[in-house]
């Protein structure tokens, strides 16, 4: 006879679903539009959770309806929110938030982390720290990664696209004067017995990383990025990868420009696209 297998942990709280009446006061003053919100526990403890979107009432109702939050919302004593112009700018303050307030249920963007990236020198290439080096400004950089495990991954994973040999790329330590056990195979297309040149091996090498590569700040200080929703305005103001603050105007920017952060892949990874592809309207507040 077969008997139905038990009903794993995970979805005992969704069995036990009530709808959050205590939170409905909560819907009153959310808007439907972009933000922030802030699911908070017991006063005085961390934050809960910090999520965004781009229409704040339609996500927190969303939360609200989900029988797999239950142990969330029992927990929730009330819920805030922060309006944003746009959703860059919810991109930008959540993942500011989340370092700043270290929410208990956000993993992801909680804590700071050390950097990797892989840098050729010669025809090696090697594992760099942003603890060494500015990323912001720093050229030649290729891929950001957690760890250092992480940067090998993807030197194995170009070098397999390109046939390329991890002898020579320092990921192996053939036997000497033997071909890797790789060209035999003809994943390798032959730099270690010959059949290739080192540049030629070298010039594959970096057509590999070119879609890794980083991009240096291309500003010669602080700029503001303007977001407009509607009749909502705010400048986002960055430097060197950083996210500093929004402002409401150019001389509340301007002050907000005068620090000098550290690269911060969070906000890297955010705004590349925006700020090098031409399409974000961007005002220089420092020369």
């Amino acid at each position: 006879m077969h008997r139905p297998s038990r009903r794993r942990p995970e979805f005992d709280a969704a069995r036990m679903y009530e709808y959050p009446q205590h939170l409905r006061a909560a819907l009153d003053d959310l808007p439907a539009a972009p933000g922030v919100y802030i699911f908070h526990g017991q006063e005085g403890a961390l934050p809960l959770y910090i999520g965004k979107s781009v229409n704040l009432r339609s996500r927190v109702l969303s939360h609200l309806r989900n029988p797999e939050e239950a142990r969330l919302l029992r927990q929730t004593v009330r819920i805030s929110h922060i309006r944003t112009a746009g959703e860059i700018g919810a991109l930008l303050l959540e993942a500011r938030l989340i370092k700043q307030q270290q929410p208990l249920l956000n993993q992801k963007l909680r804590h700071h982390r050390q950097w990797c990236a892989l840098r050729v020198e010669g025809s090696l290439p090697e594992v760099v720290y942003s603890k060494d080096l500015n990323f912001a400004t720093e050229p030649g950089l290729y891929g950001l990664y957690a760890s250092r495990h992480g940067a090998l991954e993807a030197l194995r994973q170009v070098a397999d696209d390109q046939r390329l040999c991890y002898g020579a790329l320092g990921l192996e330590k053939p036997a000497p004067g033997r071909a890797c056990f790789r060209a035999m195979l003809r994943q390798c297309a032959g730099v270690c017995r010959g059949d290739e040149t080192p540049e030629s091996h070298r010039q594959r090498l970096f057509t590999g990383l070119e879609g890794l590569r980083v991009a240096c700040w291309p500003y010669p200080g602080a700029v503001g990025l303007v977001e407009r929703e509607g009749a909502e305005q705010q400048i986002h103001v960055v430097r060197n990868w950083h996210y500093l603050g929004s402002a409401q105007d150019a001389a509340e920017a301007r002050q907000l420009g005068q620090a000098a952060p550290e690269f911060d892949a969070d906000v890297y990874k955010i705004l590349c696209k925006p700020l090098l592809s031409g399409r974000a309207e961007i005002i220089l507040l420092q020369a």
